[in-house]
């Protein structure tokens, strides 16, 4: 990427409006994984960025999943169960044909919760969306795996729904943003994040990697790419040059992280015939380039660190996403007049400074810590050395450590002050 190259991407970008709800995800099935165990990601934009990691205890199953901090109950945005069965959206606008009224709407968070409750396999949550009362109240892709080695999503409207089996697919994976295959492709959105996501998975299966992939390597790879493939430019990639060549501010348009993010999500699901304890969600609260991953196991009682779980969290330095709110609001974005709030400040995000090392490194090193303490349990738990009642014992033991861990990583960006400082 040259001179020429950045000046005209940040020129065309700067005519592009930022618009939310512009979720990024993927299915990987159990065959294209190394260790036979699904994957699937969801990097959620939305206007609610406080969010929440909290466990429940469902009619039939207790889960865990992301929620809206402020959220009174009953929806849920990407999750997993007990019984192996996971479950996570992204808003379509191209499906929708009819004259349901906008209040009758977005009910997708309830249908999740819902369906993690008492939903056990693909089939069940076919039954479930065969027999909901109509109109459902939904326009979205929903991405399902379970214990069995299933992996879908169901591109779904108000009446019916269209099932992709990614079992049946090709190539290893399966990318979603916000359109539907079977929907109206005039109305198709997200593509951009589509092509990036695509050509990053794709490149991952030609080099032989995508079957080793673990959930921070597409935290890392994904949530924090400043790839554009429109563009064709990669920001993260060329850093170097670009902070050479530019005062490190981009455009915020058509990354896959972008100031709508509010968490990263990976769940890594179970082998068939594997104890559906050994899933395990591990997510990053905020936005993913100054905020931590971290593991949760799915168990039927609450294991959630505090940290992770605690209401609000707006503003709140004791919590991951308050702590990622704060550091995003302070070297990341800015708020203020005409057309500032559009920009992404990089020169934190990709490089070194003086006073401190670049937020990415922040985040690798200090994930690096937690999933050596994390996998030091959960490999005597899955190679049978322990019990899955010890396993969380000693998870609880060091999970309440992971967010001194995150805070330690940060410290020179919590307490400096200059003039860098964008707040």
């Amino acid at each position: 990427m040259n001179r020429r190259h950045i000046i005209v991407f940040l020129f065309l970008l700067a005519f592009v409006p930022v618009r939310s709800s512009a979720c990024t995800s993927v299915i990987i099935p159990g065959w294209a994984m190394a260790d036979g165990r699904p994957l699937m990601w969801k990097n959620r934009d939305t206007d609610h960025l406080d969010n929440s990691i909290r466990h429940f205890k469902g009619e039939k199953y207790s889960f865990v999943g992301l929620v809206n901090s402020d959220s009174e109950g009953g929806e849920v945005w990407i999750g997993a169960n007990t019984a192996g069965f996971a479950v996570m959206n992204t808003a379509s606008y191209c499906l929708k044909n009819d004259n349901v009224p906008v209040s009758e709407m977005d009910r997708e968070g309830r249908l999740m919760y819902r369906a993690l409750e008492i939903c056990a396999t693909l089939e069940d949550f076919e039954t479930f969306l065969d027999t909901l009362s109509r109109p459902m109240g939904v326009e979205a892709n929903f991405g399902c795996i379970d214990a069995s080695g299933g992996a879908a999503w169901y591109e779904t409207d108000n009446t019916s729904y269209h099932k992709i089996d990614v079992n049946a697919c090709s190539e290893g994976f399966f990318v979603v943003t916000n359109f539907s295959v079977s929907g109206d492709a005039s109305r198709w959105k997200g593509v951009e994040r589509y092509r990036t996501a695509y050509g990053i998975f794709s490149e991952m299966e030609s080099a032989g990697t995508l079957s080793g992939l673990h959930p921070l390597d597409v935290v890392d790879s994904l949530s924090r790419s400043y790839r554009h493939e429109v563009l064709g430019i990669d920001l993260t990639r060329d850093a170097e040059e670009f902070l050479s060549h530019t005062n490190g501010y981009a455009v915020d348009q058509d990354f896959i992280p972008r100031r709508s993010t509010s968490a990263s999500v990976v769940i890594k699901g179970v082998r068939k015939g594997d104890d559906p304890a050994q899933a395990v969600l591990w997510a990053a609260l905020g936005y993913p380039s100054v905020s931590v991953t971290v593991p949760v196991p799915v168990s039927v009682e609450p294991h959630v660190p505090s940290a992770l779980s605690r209401f609000p969290a707006s503003e709140d330095l004791s919590s991951f996403c308050g702590l990622a709110g704060y550091l995003k609001g302070g070297y990341v974005f800015m708020d203020g007049v005409s057309n500032s709030s559009h920009y992404v400040c990089l020169s934190h995000v990709l490089g070194d400074s003086e006073w401190a090392r670049s937020t990415l490194s922040c985040c690798r090193d200090a994930e690096r810590k937690i999933r050596t303490e994390f996998e030091d349990i959960y490999n005597d738990f899955i190679s049978g050395k322990i019990s899955e009642e010890e396993y969380l014992r000693r998870y609880d033991s060091i999970s309440e450590g992971f967010f001194g861990i995150y805070r330690e990583s940060f410290e020179d960006y919590i307490h400096w002050k200059g003039p860098l400082h964008i707040r």
